[in-house]
C-alpha cells in the first residue's frame, strides 16, 4: 500500500514512533518539493508536541545526510577529523584548533558557515587575510587536506538539502527548540561532509542558543548518539557562553587573539577550550593514549611554533598573504579606538554575552540580515571579565569603530551589559563537561 503523508502526521500526533521508512518517505519527497510545506509543518509540529525516539531521531539525521552530495573523503590518508561549535560570542576556536590539530599530523576538514548575528562565522575571519579564498572546489580542498593538513572551506555542493529546506519551514512555524530536531540538524551536515571523528563544541549561557546546562547537556548527549549510531567517533565539550570567549569580538580582532594564542600568549579560557577540543579528537583518533598525553603534545605545538607555522601554510595555500600571519594588526583599518570606562569601583559580576555581541553587530561587525556586509575591522576588546577588579574610570573594553554614532550606541550597550558589585562572584569551571559515546 502507497505511504500517504496523512497517516504519518496522524500517527505521529497519535504519539506513535515513526519507522525509518516513513522518515525517509517524508524526507525525500519533501527534499523533491513533492510533499507540501503545510503537511511537513503539521508533522514538525506534532514532533515538537510528542518528541522523537533516539531511534527515528539517527533515522531523522541519516535520511537528511543522504538527501543530497555526500563529501567523499576517503583519498586522503589518515584519520579526518571535524568539529563544530553551537555558536557563541567571539567563538574563533577553529582559528586555533584547527592548525593545532594538522601540526600534529592528523587531518582537519572542515567546512564552515558564514555568520548570521553577532559576527561573522570563521569563513568570514578568514576572509580578513587579502587573497584568500573560503570557496574550493571539491579536489582543491580534499587536496589541501591531504597536503597541509587540514582546510576550512565555505559550504560546497548540495549538502543535506533536506536540513536547510526544513530548518527554514521549522524557523517560521515555532518548531526549532526541540533537541532532536536541533541535534539531527547539526548532525546531519557533519555526517555529509565524511569526517571519522566529529568533535562538538556545545555552548551554555547567555550567549548561547542553549541557555540552560542541563539542555546543552541533553543536546550534547543526542548528538554523540547520533554521531556514535551512524559510526563516526563522537565527543561533546560542553562549554561556559556566559561571558564571551577570550577577549575580543569582531573579526580582524578575534584573527589577532587567535594568533596570539597560537604564540601561547592568548587568553587562559580560548586555550583551554581548544585543549579540551584537542585532546578529544587526538584520543578519538588513537594519536593519544589518554587525555594527559594529548594536552602535552597540543602544548609543544605552541610552544615549538609549529601550529603557528601550520596556520601560515593554510593561509597560503588558500592564496592568502601569509605576512600577515606573523603581524595580524596591520589587518585593522578603524576610524576610532574609544575606551569605555568604568562607572564605579567593584568587582566585574556579570557580562551579559549576547549584549556584546549585539554591541559588536552594531558597529558592523555582524550581520542582521543575510545580506548585510560585514566591516571586518570593528568590534570590541574587553578589558576585564568576570571575577576582575576594576576602579572607577578604568577602562572596561576598547572599541573599534567607524563611525562616532555607533560608537556611542555600542558604550551605552557595554555599560549596561557589564554589571560591578562589591562581592567577587563565585569561580565556575569554564570546561562543564565532556560528554562521550557509553561504550
Amino acid at each position: 500500500m502507497a505511504m500517504r503523508m496523512y497517516d504519518l502526521i496522524l500517527k505521529k500526533r497519535n504519539g506513535g514512533s515513526l519507522s525509518k521508512e516513513e522518515i525517509e518517505y517524508f524526507v525525500n519527497g519533501y527534499t523533491r518539493g513533492e510533499i507540501p510545506d503545510y503537511q511537513v509543518s503539521a508533522l514538525m509540529m506534532a514532533i515538537y508536541f510528542q518528541k522523537m525516539t533516539d531511534e527515528e531521531t539517527l533515522d531523522l539525521t541519516l535520511a537528511m545526510a543522504d538527501s543530497g552530495d555526500k563529501l567523499d573523503l576517503s583519498e586522503i590518508k589518515g584519520i579526518k577529523a571535524d568539529k563544530h561549535s553551537t555558536g557563541g560570542v567571539g567563538d574563533k576556536t577553529s582559528l586555533v584548533l584547527a592548525p593545532m590539530i594538522a601540526a600534529l599530523g592528523l587531518k582537519m576538514a572542515k567546512m564552515s558557515g558564514r555568520g548570521l548575528g553577532h559576527t561573522g562565522g570563521t569563513i568570514d575571519k578568514l576572509e580578513s587575510f587579502p587573497g584568500f579564498r573560503t570557496a574550493l572546489s571539491e579536489d582543491e580542498f580534499i587536496r589541501n587536506v591531504s597536503e597541509v593538513g587540514m582546510a576550512i572551506t565555505g559550504q560546497t555542493g548540495n549538502l543535506a538539502p533536506a536540513d536547510k529546506k526544513m530548518y527554514a519551514l521549522r524557523d517560521v512555524t515555532a518548531t526549532v527548540d526541540n533537541i532532536s530536531l536541533i541535534a539531527s540538524s547539526i548532525m546531519s551536515k557533519k555526517l555529509a561532509a565524511g569526517a571519522d571523528v566529529i568533535v562538538l563544541d556545545v555552548k551554555t549561557g547567555s550567549g548561547a542558543f542553549m541557555k540552560e546546562e542541563k539542555d546543552a547537556f541533553r543536546l550534547a548527549e543526542e548528538m554523540v548518539q547520533i554521531g556514535t549510531g551512524a559510526g563516526k567517533k563522537t565527543v561533546a565539550v560542553v562549554s561556559d557562553m556566559d561571558q564571551p570567549l577570550g577577549y575580543a569580538v569582531g573579526n580582524i580582532l578575534e584573527v589577532i587573539e587567535a594568533v596570539d594564542t597560537l604564540r601561547g600568549k592568548g587568553p587562559k579560557d580560548l586555550y583551554e577550550l581548544c585543549e579540551a577540543l584537542g585532546s578529544c579528537i587526538l584520543t578519538e583518533a588513537g594519536a593519544a593514549s589518554d587525555r594527559m598525553t594529548a594536552e602535552k603534545m597540543l602544548r609543544e605545538v605552541i610552544s615549538s611554533g609549529a601550529a603557528l607555522e601550520k596556520f601560515a601554510e593554510f593561509i597560503r595555500a588558500q592564496g592568502g598573504d601569509d605576512a600577515f600571519v606573523y603581524e595580524p594588526e596591520k589587518l585593522l583599518q578603524v576610524k576610532e579606538i574609544h575606551d569605555v570606562r568604568s562607572e564605579k569601583s567593584g568587582y566585574v559580576f556579570r557580562i551579559l554575552s549576547d549584549e556584546i555581541g549585539t554591541a559588536s553587530m552594531l558597529l558592523g561587525g555582524g550581520r542582521q540580515t543575510k545580506d548585510s556586509v560585514i566591516d571586518l575591522s570593528v568590534g570590541i576588546v574587553l578589558k576585564k571579565k568576570v571575577g576582575d577588579y576594576v576602579e572607577a574610570g578604568e577602562s572596561l573594553a576598547v572599541i573599534y569603530s567607524n563611525s562616532g554614532e555607533k560608537t556611542k550606541e555600542a558604550e551605552e550597550r557595554i555599560l549596561a551589559s557589564i554589571s560591578i558589585s562589591d562581592t567577587k562572584p563565585p569561580v565556575r569551571p569554564f570546561i562543564k563537561g565532556i560528554v562521550a559515546a557509553h561504550k
